[in-house]
């Protein structure tokens, strides 16, 4: 049975006027000025001018099933993801075995429908194990439900392979999203390649094993017309390539993560595992270049790269441990943070590059505050100030450089297809109805 949910005096998200927005059968069945509190529905949330937006949609995560549940797994994924607002996630490849055929995609669809508490939209691989050698069934994938194709974790090393691969996925209308790094450049780093590596004494990654990649993808996409979506963007050199790309009118788009603009190759200190990820921290004119390129719209949208591993994992020397962090938990906070309180973003475009955007990068249905959207919703407090602590996330990875950091902005409430699948515990007072599970 349908029940009908009443969010009473929100503050729209774009307009800043107070709504409330009527639900049922997991739509939106309208949006009103804000009326008195005697005009109730079967269940009725006090949002007492609360912000509230379409739901966030994360297009970079690993959820690590199949065949890697000790690092995360869809359940426990999903269930960080709408901690963070977010009500959709794409979720990659690079698993054990490799999501690269169309069996594996329909088994992501199966494992959502039982564990999933957000939607889940699997990415395929685009070479079969994501050794680079042979392309996968992109299109039996696609019609399975693939997003996109990715070899991500694993850059595509030869050109002529990524040049197949573009022409392949042209006529089915989906992206090749890249994890730009020249192998032979990287060699055995492990960090950026600079003065805080060398005083470490850590083999170095040097910027241009990401941009060279970058030059060489766009200049594809001008060949084939196939759709280039580079993924976690880090350095200035990748943001002008892209940047050039766009004023050539070339297909591609961009994403970048809250560590990029928040942090630098010093937040390492004494060899700290938390934050070591790939591509690495940079320079400090790579992060203010992040942040250029956010506001000029280069970045076409934000993403986590939310990569979970085990404490054991993290533990290991630096140079012996895994590359990765986990971010859904905290990317509204570190965008509130360190771009709208500084003035980088307004708020309204900071939401929009974590909603709309996504969702246009990667062709998903739109979401918005109009009757006959989907009900996939999240109610935000933009002032709010808490301290980020792991050990009481959702996710099953703990391993962020962010821990005992004060941020600002905190995810109140999220719904997915009107059902209820996240409140914060400041808020849950204020709610008549129980949490929905799955």
């Amino acid at each position: 049975m349908s029940h009908t949910l009443l969010i009473q005096n929100a503050r729209h998200w774009r307009t800043g006027e107070r709504v409330d927005v009527r639900i049922a059968g997991g739509v939106i069945t309208s949006v009103t000025p804000a009326g008195p509190r005697g005009d109730m529905a079967e269940h009725t949330i006090a949002a007492d001018g609360a912000l509230l937006a379409p739901g966030f949609v994360d297009i970079h995560v690993h959820l690590r099933e199949p065949g890697q549940s000790a690092k995360e797994t869809v359940e426990s994924g999903t269930r960080a993801a709408v901690a963070g607002g977010f009500t959709a996630v794409a979720t990659m490849p690079n698993t054990s075995p490799v999501v690269d055929n169309a069996a594996w995609v329909e088994w992501l669809h199966d494992r959502t429908e039982r564990d999933g508490h957000c939607r889940v939209h699997p990415i395929g691989a685009v070479t079969i194990g994501q050794k680079g050698e042979q392309l996968a069934e992109m299109i039996a994938m696609a019609k399975a439900g693939a997003v996109a194709f990715s070899d991500d974790g694993r850059p595509i090393m030869s050109a002529e392979m990524m040049r197949r691969a573009l022409e392949y996925a042209k006529p089915i209308g989906r992206p090749i999203v890249c994890h730009e790094e020249d192998l032979t450049l990287r060699g055995k780093g492990h960090m950026n390649e600079g003065p805080v590596a060398t005083r470490l004494g850590i083999k170095g990654i040097p910027s241009a094993a990401e941009t060279i990649m970058v030059h060489r993808d766009c200049d594809l996409a001008e060949l084939t017309g196939g759709r280039v979506h580079f993924a976690h963007l880090s350095c200035a050199g990748s943001f002008d390539a892209v940047r050039d790309a766009k004023r050539r009118g070339l297909p591609v788009t961009a994403e970048t993560c809250p560590h990029y603009w928040m942090l630098t190759e010093e937040a390492i200190g004494e060899y700290d595992t938390n934050a070591k990820m790939n591509p690495p921290l940079r320079s400090e004119a790579d992060r203010r270049a992040t942040i250029a390129a956010i506001q000029d719209g280069t970045i076409d949208c934000l993403a986590t790269d939310h990569a979970p591993h085990t404490a054991d994992e993290k533990r290991q020397p630096f140079d012996m441990a895994p590359f990765g962090i986990v971010g859904l938990e905290t990317a509204f906070a570190l965008t509130v943070t360190g771009l709208v309180k500084p003035g980088h973003v307004s708020l309204t475009r900071a939401i929009e590059l974590w909603s709309e955007a996504p969702r246009r990068v990667f062709g998903l249905p739109a979401v918005e505050l109009a009757q006959g959207s989907d009900a996939d919703l999240v109610l935000l407090d933009p002032s709010a100030e808490w301290t980020v602590d792991p050990t009481v996330f959702h996710s099953l990875g703990r391993n962020t450089p962010f821990t005992g950091a004060t941020v600002t902005g905190r995810v109140l409430a999220t719904w997915v297809a009107g059902r209820l699948a996240h409140t914060d515990a400041t808020f849950q007072t204020r709610l008549p109805v129980t949490v929905g599970s799955r």
